[in-house]
């Protein structure tokens, strides 16, 4: 009865009190070795019995030299399904209930998750999602054979010594992990259920990919949290860019997932002999490079998750402040395929001091786990999802203190562009966004070209409402107004629009948001000068720099404004830009609620009647 300083609820205790054996683990080492404890030949299956189907093994986990190495048998679950997540509660929603997708209530499928838990031997832990006041205490039900999951769990939100939990800790979320209903209720489907009862929040995790329970579904519990208390759990990275002139800027990068956000944190990525590589062009071939004889000093705030309550706000500021909501961070590494394209990230993963989960990386029992490994979908074809978790406290020069932000930038996947084939690949390196548009983008949220963190990736999707939409359990129109005030609220804040992977013909992965992060924070956040911006082309694109120079290097003008650019022209970026058109009516249709802001409504009946750009610099302005 160690765990009875749990004050688990009923239903919680009676799982754990029925179960064969229940691990209660201290740290995240007792859960490394938990991850392997059944290993033979160096290898742990992860599996379950399967009426009708045998043993299905979910993973394979061995341990590595530097941590967990976990790999699932089935592609599909090497990454987040966007559809997973049901509602099994009656309260406000704009999410999919479960009765209404599954057709039956989900009392009954609960009822059998705690049956099965109960005759499982399980693992439970303690932890606390978010931090400060705002945090939720919370505690994880897990099959102990699942080991590698509960670890990933414990680095992503910490976890607490049940010898030492506080006496007054009350569990205000649970989380139940029980990966064989997927089979068996799922037809095979990540599927993730949130059951909010008046006191406490409920998650049942139906898979054992981390990124739908772990870690988004703990997002979940934290923006309820905010959309009752009148803040917002933001999807972005921060990083504080100390320039070599010692200046200091804080940048917050939003978006999808694929937007960036994790690369904002890395170094900018350089060439065999130094130089960086603009982009390359798609149709003949041409590289554009660039020398930046030193970059900035980089020093992580946030990777993913971003707690922002007004009590964080320093009286009189005008600049949105925040803190890290996470203990560490889901790192995607696709992106490097080579030994010595990001040696920081490299040096840090190789020989960490503490041990790592590493997801969908090539490694066997006693190997080092290497980020640039990735195992193959198929033959010839690597799986674009590739992940290490990475604890926060192993990050050198991390900041863990709230920040002010003098920055948001919004990052957005780009298709490549050409006369032959339009798209809306026409954002140039980066565009200075009046606030009224800023919050348009966060409502529209753009997943964009070629995303390769979720299983869908045709076409131009939307992420939804904040980019964090996928995670939320209440209503969009709540969330667009908790944004709205957000952005009223910090003026001082100046906000830019990046792309990444293509500038109209050109390729340039993550190259516009790492140079846009080296200009901007050497130029500090005070405003641009009238003379120095002109009005794009496509109003959505706020302005455009007329003119670009990074410590001596100028930048071709077809690299900020796209139509300059003779494979694309005037005619097939006003396709694009009609795409872009196209694709806001379509997502801001879904706020035309009694309930959006007034000012909200004015900004989006402005976006559908295809304003100039100076009138979202006036809409926000006669509010102020």
């Amino acid at each position: 009865m160690s765990w009875a300083r749990f004050n688990l609820p009923e239903e919680a205790q009676q799982i754990v009190s029925a179960a064969p054996s229940l691990t209660l683990a201290r740290n995240v080492q007792e859960l490394a070795e938990l991850a392997v404890s059944e290993a033979k030949h160096g290898w742990h299956e992860v599996s379950y019995d399967v009426p009708g189907q045998g043993q299905v093994v979910e993973a394979r986990v061995c341990r590595t030299r530097n941590g967990i190495s976990a790999n699932y048998l089935e592609p599909y679950m090497r990454r987040r399904d966007p559809d997973c997540m049901c509602i099994g509660d009656e309260r406000p929603t704009n999410k999919v209930r479960f009765r209404d997708r599954f057709g039956k209530s989900f009392q009954g499928m609960r009822e059998e998750t705690f049956a099965w838990l109960s005759q499982q031997h399980l693992a439970m832990f303690p932890f606390v999602a978010g931090v400060n006041d705002e945090g939720i205490d919370a505690v994880v039900i897990c099959p102990a054979n699942a080991g590698f999951f509960a670890m990933g769990l414990a680095l992503l939100q910490g976890m607490l010594d049940h010898e030492t939990i506080r006496d007054d800790f009350d569990p205000q979320a649970i989380i139940y992990i029980a990966p064989p209903f997927r089979h068996t209720h799922f037809d095979g489907k990540q599927v993730v259920v949130h059951h909010r009862a008046e006191t406490l929040h409920e998650l049942f995790s139906y898979n054992l990919y981390p990124g739908p329970s772990a870690k988004k579904g703990v997002y979940g519990m934290l923006i309820a949290r905010g959309e009752e208390e009148g803040w917002v759990t933001a999807h972005c990275s921060t990083v504080q860019v100390v320039t070599p002139y010692d200046n200091h800027v804080i940048i917050m990068h939003e978006g999808a997932s694929g937007g960036g956000k994790s690369e904002m944190l890395e170094h900018v990525h350089r060439e065999g002999d130094g130089r960086l590589l603009l982009g390359e062009n798609v149709l003949n071939g041409e590289r554009r490079h660039l020398v930046l004889p030193r970059a900035c000093e980089l020093r992580p705030v946030t990777d993913d998750m971003a707690i922002c309550p007004p009590s964080l706000r320093r009286e009189g500021s005008g600049k949105l402040s925040l803190i890290d909501a996470e203990d560490a961070w889901f790192v995607r590494v696709n992106h490097i395929n080579n030994y010595g394209i990001d040696p920081h990230l490299e040096r840090l993963t190789i020989n960490p001091p503490d041990p790592l989960l590493f997801l969908n990386i090539d490694a066997v029992p006693g190997s080092r786990a290497l980020i640039w490994e990735h195992i193959e979908d198929e033959p010839g074809q690597p799986c674009p999802n590739p992940r290490v978790v990475i604890p926060r406290q192993i990050v050198p020069n991390i900041v863990n203190e709230p920040v002010d932000v003098d920055i948001r930038s919004f990052g957005v996947r780009t298709p490549p562009c050409t006369k032959e084939q339009p798209t809306y690949g026409i954002v140039g390196l980066f565009h200075v966004l009046p606030p009224a548009l800023a919050w348009l983008w966060r409502l529209v949220a753009p997943r964009g070209h070629g995303n390769p963190s979720i299983v869908d990736t045709e076409g131009m999707t939307s992420e939804g409402v904040g980019s964090y939409w996928p995670f939320a359990t209440g209503r969009r129109v709540d969330q667009a107004n908790l944004l709205l005030r957000q952005v009223t609220e910090t003026p001082d804040t100046l906000f830019v629009l990046c792309p990444n992977q293509h500038i109209g013909a050109w390729q340039v992965g993550f190259m516009p948001q790492w140079l846009a992060r080296e200009y901007l924070a050497r130029r500090g956040s005070v405003p641009f000068r009238e003379d120095q911006l002109k009005a794009a082309r496509c109003p959505l694109l706020g302005y455009s720099l007329r003119h670009l120079q990074v410590e001596g290097t100028v930048i071709g003008k077809w690299f900020l404004q796209v139509e300059t650019q003779p494979e694309v022209g005037e005619s097939a970026y006003d396709a694009g830009a009609e795409v872009l058109f196209q694709f806001f009516a379509k997502q801001l249709a879904k706020f035309d609620v009694p309930d959006l802001d007034p000012l909200g409504r004015r900004i989006v009946e402005a976006c559908l009647s295809r304003v100039p750009v100076e009138t979202y610099d006036e809409l926000i302005a006669a509010e102020s």
